[in-house]
């Protein structure tokens, strides 16, 4: 009697379709790069392969662990040359950083330096070109032009500054010396050529400090008051002239005063 296969949907799969199923099973897993543990015992038998003892199926021609091993390195040297740019980026950045600092802080080390010597150079100008009193906190004892037969013109070329005997005498302003030494009537004197052609004369000095052709700047101590010459006792006689000659001789207190001392 001969038996009719069922047909449909209802029919069971051969034998050999079952074996082809499970290849193109296992061709769908290492297309897609899995490699993993088959249930099916009877593909190992079937096919004639020795079934591991654990039950899986291990694909072991397939190449996809090289692949993927050789993948996963070039991605690592990749990540690693990207980091070491960014590394070498980012060390330029500060390098660059660095050295603009330093430029900036050069750069104002020099403006505080060019500074401070422009600073100096205008104190040192309003030095030069300052006053002062020929003896500090003195004051006028005989004033300018006044009369009296002790004055061989008649009346006082100067003015004179109360002052003991060695006390300081002083330059008023920069200047050269012109005269210093035995002035006749004045007994030993200085004489300045001041930086705008005016000349200041100190007169009955007790001692002289400078010589001639010696610059002097204001303050500087020129000698010593005292009483030589054609005095009644220790001052400091002051003259103020427009030029070098006798006679020439100008109002000391408003010679002074122009110049920012006070009497």
């Amino acid at each position: 009697m001969a038996f009719a296969r069922p047909t449909g949907k209802h029919r069971a799969p051969s034998r050999m379709a079952r074996k082809s199923a499970s290849i193109a099973g296992v061709a769908a897993l290492a297309t897609t790069g899995v490699i993993g543990t088959l249930a099916s015992p009877s593909l190992a038998a079937e096919t004639g392969a020795a079934a591991p003892e654990s039950g899986t199926v291990t694909l072991e021609s397939t190449g996809l662990s090289t692949a993927v091993a050789a993948d996963s390195l070039a991605t690592e040297i990749a990540d690693q040359a990207a980091a070491q740019e960014q590394e070498a980026e980012e060390a330029v950045a500060r390098a660059k950083a660095a050295a603009e600092a330093k430029r900036k802080a050069e750069a104002r080390a020099k403006e505080a330096r060019e500074a401070r010597e422009r600073a100096a150079r205008e104190a040192e100008r309003k030095r030069l070109n300052a006053f002062v009193s020929p003896v500090s906190g003195s004051y006028v004892s005989t004033g300018y032009q006044a009369g009296g037969a002790v004055w061989s013109s008649g009346s006082h070329t100067g003015i004179d500054f109360h002052a003991a005997t060695g006390t300081p005498v002083h330059a008023v302003g920069a200047g050269t010396v012109v005269e210093a030494g035995w002035g006749g009537a004045y007994g030993n004197n200085v004489v300045i050529k001041m930086k705008d052609g005016s000349y200041t004369q100190y007169g009955h000095l007790s001692s002289l400090n400078v010589s001639v052709g010696e610059t002097v700047t204001p303050g500087r101590q020129i000698g010593l008051a005292g009483s030589t010459g054609n005095t009644t006792g220790p001052h400091l006689h002051f003259e103020a002239r427009s030029g070098a000659e006798y006679g020439s001789d100008i109002d000391p207190v408003a010679y002074l005063r122009s110049h920012g001392v006070t009497i």
